[in-house]
């Protein structure tokens, strides 16, 4: 018998400052990857670290100071210098699942910063929840390769971001209709 085949989100709550529901954000991802047109085998990880985890991987692959909220790491890439380079886009349009008989497609990995997603969530999105699921949503978007580096691709993105969330995650009842702000990358 064939395994089923599926979208599988690995989760992992490396810090313990900030509560985090990982099964919560495993059923979003799965949603949002599935939305965004990802079929067959297929796995994205999902890493919860603190501000010196994240200080690092920001310093290490973005060159920037100190911790950031988000970042994502496309596995299908070349590898930058000293390894993967993140938010720089991923399976993009015209994404083809692997074969029944071909290994998994490695999606990749959105890191999320649960200390710094809370200090940000008030004047962004609202609440600790809310910000979360913008950026999760905003991760995988990088890696099904959606990019804010220009004012169009801003536009498209944020509204893309918001339809998912419409769909996923603010019709559990997690909250009003209010648009929330991209997160700053």
């Amino acid at each position: 018998m064939t395994p089923a085949l599926g979208i599988d989100v690995f989760a992992a709550d490396e810090q313990s400052s900030h509560p985090v529901d990982t099964f919560r954000w495993v059923r979003l991802a799965e949603e949002v990857l599935e939305a965004e047109g990802v079929r067959g085998d297929a796995e994205l990880s999902l890493l919860f670290v603190d501000e010196g985890a994240m200080a690092d991987l920001n310093s290490r692959f973005l060159g920037k100071e100190g911790p950031t909220d988000v970042l994502a790491f496309p596995i299908d890439e070349e590898p930058a210098e000293g390894g993967r380079s993140p938010d720089s886009g991923g399976t993009g349009p015209g994404y083809v699942a692997a074969e029944p008989s071909d290994a998994p497609v490695l999606v990749g990995d959105v890191v999320i910063c649960p200390a710094v997603a809370l200090r940000n969530a008030p004047d962004h999105a609202g609440t600790y929840e809310d910000e979360l699921a913008l950026l999760l949503v905003h991760g995988i978007l990088h890696l099904t390769g959606m990019d804010h580096v220009d004012d169009d691709e801003a536009t498209a993105m944020e509204q893309r971001e918001q339809e998912l969330l419409d769909r996923f995650h603010r019709r559990r009842g997690d909250r009003g209709g209010e648009p929330v702000r991209a997160p700053e990358a």
